[in-house]
């Protein structure tokens, strides 16, 4: 989709994981250097410096995905330090190091989609006013292309959270369904309606269909 901004975010500058940690949950020990074997037979004291290097290497991205997925920039830094507790506590799961791209991509979206259903809540309740899309576009894209980005976020906060979820990470992701699937825990069946099922409104609403 044009006019979506793509993994190119500046507002976090990466600080170190053991810092964020220790103020939301305690000391994370930093340890010593990485090591080669299997990462679930690593001593936890070595886990520290792990998870630093991870935070370093992958704020961003996890900030981007959270971005693109919930659309409100005032969420974000909560959201990425979520992210990255959640990932601390269960990093002895991590059988393979190389895999944590994929493995922060899926708490991100269980996280993102637990923080839509309170935000619908809210806003069922008349606590939440929505918000203005516009600056989620790049900087170069047109007028139109803000205005349709806008539009387009409109129409997903009205969705159910989990069609929402499948066409953002399908159609802003660009996410296969197969993937959706897995990062969902849904069928791939279930995949596609819901993918399916979000576009067609979307076009709707849109006067596209």
């Amino acid at each position: 989709m044009r006019g979506i901004r793509r993994p190119r975010p500046f507002w976090y500058e990466p600080v170190s994981l053991h810092r964020t940690l220790r103020a939301r949950r305690g000391t994370v020990i930093k340890a010593a250097r990485q090591t080669k074997i299997p990462f679930h037979l690593v001593e936890r004291h070595q886990r520290g410096s792990f998870l630093d290097e991870t935070y370093r290497r992958y704020c961003r991205y996890v900030g981007a995905v959270v971005l693109r997925l919930g659309g409100r920039r005032a969420e974000v830094d909560d959201l990425v330090q979520d992210v990255f507790v959640e990932a601390a506590r269960g990093i002895g799961d991590l059988r393979a190091p190389e895999a944590v791209k994929g493995w922060l991509a899926t708490i991100a979206v269980r996280l993102v989609r637990h923080r839509l259903r309170w935000r619908r809540l809210r806003r069922f309740l008349g606590m939440d006013q929505g918000a203005d899309y516009t600056g989620l576009a790049d900087r170069a894209a047109s007028p139109l292309d803000k205005l349709l980005l806008r539009s387009v976020y409109a129409v997903l906060d009205e969705l159910p959270v989990d069609d929402r979820m499948a066409f953002s990470l399908h159609l802003i992701e660009g996410e296969t369904v197969e993937r959706i699937a897995e990062l969902c825990g849904c069928s791939l069946a279930t995949a596609k309606r819901r993918v399916a099922r979000a576009q067609r409104i979307i076009e709707e609403k849109l006067g596209d269909g």
